[in-house]
């Protein structure tokens, strides 16, 4: 089982990941919310283990934004915050268990348990158009067998581009699924992202799959 902890400070991330391995989970850490974002979509991961107070991107907006790309993983949010109001808010914007700082080893390997136990087995996201393979679990793509070297960014936008070959996506989706709420879709960022994206995707190939619908936006096809 993967487990993925998001917490920037760093004794308690070592320490969790070194428990969780003595009982034989695969940890991995990530120091910061966006990282943890990234992660947290293209890792495959089985429980995530999330701190609210995150640099960059603090928990809540965290898990609220995998909520929003209906990435369903189970949660538990791990912090010092131990108010009623912060526990409920955290579970309303989708987390599914809470533990206060400081806790008990024992206990926090016990909820995770619990959560594995209670979560639907989750089937590899895996998408083919045409000769474009996506393994998401895996993070790589490749085309006609030949690997696509992507960053995190550009493996998530074509990531939400394959969940919806052929349907054709704002660029106010986009930007919803791949950047930050409060990105602005009018900035040429998407642009140039998508930019770069297609010359790794499409340039080498004559087939070109990721196009363009004026006024519109985008959309992975075959033609």
């Amino acid at each position: 089982m993967r487990v993925l902890i998001v917490e920037d400070e760093k004794k308690t991330a070592a320490f969790i990941q070194k428990g969780l391995s003595e009982h034989g989970f695969l940890a991995t850490t990530a120091q910061d919310g966006e990282e943890g974002l990234d992660c947290a979509i293209t890792g495959g991961f089985d429980v995530l283990i999330v701190d609210v107070m995150l640099p960059i991107r603090n928990g809540w907006s965290l898990i609220q934004q995998l909520r929003a790309m209906r990435i369903d993983t189970p949660a538990l949010f791990l912090t010092a915050r131990d108010s009623v109001e912060d526990r409920v808010r955290g579970l309303e914007l989708g987390a599914d268990d809470y533990l206060v700082k400081p806790f008990a080893f024992s206990e926090l390997l016990a909820r995770i348990r619990t959560l594995l136990r209670r979560a639907p087995t989750r089937q590899p996201e895996r998408y083919r158009v045409a000769d474009l393979d996506i393994d998401i679990p895996r993070r790589r793509a490749s085309r006609a067998g030949q690997e696509l070297v992507l960053t995190p960014k550009e493996f998530l936008l074509l990531g939400h581009l394959a969940r919806h070959a052929g349907e054709v996506l704002s660029r106010e989706n986009i930007v919803e699924h791949v950047w930050d709420i409060h990105f602005d879709p009018c900035a040429n960022v998407m642009d140039v992202m998508m930019r770069r994206l297609r010359t790794k995707v499409d340039l080498p190939f004559d087939a070109k799959l990721i196009h363009t619908v004026r006024g519109v936006g985008y959309v992975l096809r075959a033609e």
